[in-house]
Order: structure tokens, then sequence, then C-alpha cells
């Protein structure tokens, strides 16, 4: 039970404390989960991010889920989930109580506009350090310009440039063992 209750508080922490979206969790998913409690490899961390980027739901709860579950099984799979979501669920409705008031506050304006430019500095950092250790190769680098220009300047959904890359992946993968087994 200390387990599943350690599952819970550690995604409390993160969902509570991260704003903006899945990527931005990025950072304290990887600080909270693979450096200070050694749950999850940042490999693996990365995978669930990719499989939870292409599963329907929220990004951040499907990740709390996957290592939840590889921790604890389905019970640590819903501890996670629970916390990550319990933050959400109290401030979203602590803020309807007060929403009016709320958004025509000019502190929490300024507050959100400040929030947003940290975001965007974490964010930066979680792609840096991403490339560092997912980019091995000349390929690796090409299929991440071509995934970059594409969900840029295309309209393709995300979710079906993260399938490509992983059909390439496959593919690349058959093609490698091919001319290996001809040696």
């Amino acid at each position: 039970m200390k387990d599943l209750f350690a599952l819970y508080a550690a995604f409390f922490r993160i969902g509570g404390l991260t704003f903006g979206g899945g990527l931005t969790m990025l950072p304290m998913l990887q600080h909270e989960l693979v450096d200070k409690k050694h749950w999850v490899e940042e490999e693996d961390l990365l995978d669930y991010y990719a499989v939870g980027q292409c599963t329907p739901g929220i990004i951040a709860v499907n990740v709390a889920t996957f290592v939840g579950y590889k921790k604890k099984g389905i019970p640590g799979a819903i501890f996670s989930t629970l916390g990550m979501i319990s933050p959400s669920l109290i401030i979203v409705s602590i803020i309807a109580l007060f929403l009016n008031e709320f958004m025509s506050n000019e502190y929490v304006a300024h507050a959100v506009a400040g929030i947003k430019v940290v975001v965007c500095a974490l964010m930066l950092n979680t792609v840096f350090t991403m490339a560092k250790k997912t980019i091995k190769n000349y390929i690796g680098a090409i299929v991440c310009v071509l995934a970059f220009v594409v969900a840029m300047f295309t309209p393709v959904p995300t979710v079906l440039i993260v399938i490509a890359a992983g059909v390439f992946g496959i593919l690349l993968t058959k093609i490698k063992k091919k001319e290996e087994g001809k040696k």
C-alpha cells in the first residue's frame, strides 16, 4: 500500500505543478520518475510518452497510467492516474466557483503570462535533452527534421506523423536484419 500512495503522491505533485499540457510535463516526469525515484528509465519514459500521444486521452494521464502499471500493475495504474488528475479536479472546481472574478484579475493575467514563458523554456530544455539521447545517427536526424517540418507546415495530424515514424523504424529494422543476414 505504501508504494501505491507513493505513486499517487508523485503524480499528484506532477499534476499540480505543471501547466500547459502533456509536453510541458516531460521535464517534471523526467525529474520525478527517472532522476529522483528511478521508477523508469529515460528511454522507457519517452516510449510511454510516444504511445500516450498516439492513444486517446490526455498524454500525461496516459503516461501516469503506464508508469503505475509498470510499477504495481492495475492498482498502480489506478493510483497513478488518480494522482495525476486529482490536482486538476481540485483546481478547476475552485476556479469554477470564482471564474469571472479570477479571469478579470490583473495579477492572474500577469502570472499566467509569466508561466507561459517559463513553460516554453522548459519545453525547449526537454526537446534538446530528448534529441541528444534519441537522435543517434544521420537517419534519426533526418526523420526528426522531416517530422518537425511536416508538423509545423502541413495540416497532417501529429498522430499520423508518429505512426509514420514508427512504421519507418520497423521497415528500417527489417532492412538492416536482411542485410546482416546476407553477410
